[in-house]
């Protein structure tokens, strides 16, 4: 910890050791603006985090763990550092996560009885005309 301007601040190494988090995540996530407001750099070009960065990864990696990706989160970071509050487009984009959920679950089932379907009939010894004609008869239509 290095104190600044009767400030204290982190090396990265701190924050990853703390947080859990690869150097190199912390890294990306500067890069891509997640964490731009809570960093600095000294003179040798070493990054400095304020304490409240820890608030932030632990929203990231939150909002990740319930499917939002880094472009969504971006987008809710910026509105929180603009000084308003977020919920409500979280809750609007965690409803859609749901709903999408819902439809690959629906695709999934489907998926699950055409394969089941497949299964029950399987040949292991299909007809000499079919192995002829394909590649697998057991999965490809018939003719």
């Amino acid at each position: 910890m290095i104190t600044l301007a009767s400030e204290k601040w982190l090396k990265i190494g701190d924050v990853a050791t703390k947080s859990g988090l690869p150097v190199k995540t912390i890294r990306y996530y500067e890069e891509l603006g997640l964490l731009v407001p809570v960093v600095q750099r000294t003179q040798s070009g070493y990054r400095l985090f304020r304490e409240q960065v820890f608030n932030r990864l632990a929203f990231i990696k939150r909002a990740q763990s319930l499917g939002l990706n880094l472009t969504e989160i971006e987008e809710t970071l910026a509105i929180h550092d603009a000084g308003e509050l977020p919920c409500g487009m979280v809750k609007q984009r965690l409803v859609n996560k749901k709903e999408e959920i819902a439809q690959q679950i629906e695709a999934l089932e489907i998926l699950q009885s055409e394969l089941q379907g497949i299964l029950s009939g399987w040949q292991e010894k299909p007809p000499a005309e079919l192995v002829a004609r394909t590649i697998c008869p057991n999965i490809q239509p018939q003719e």
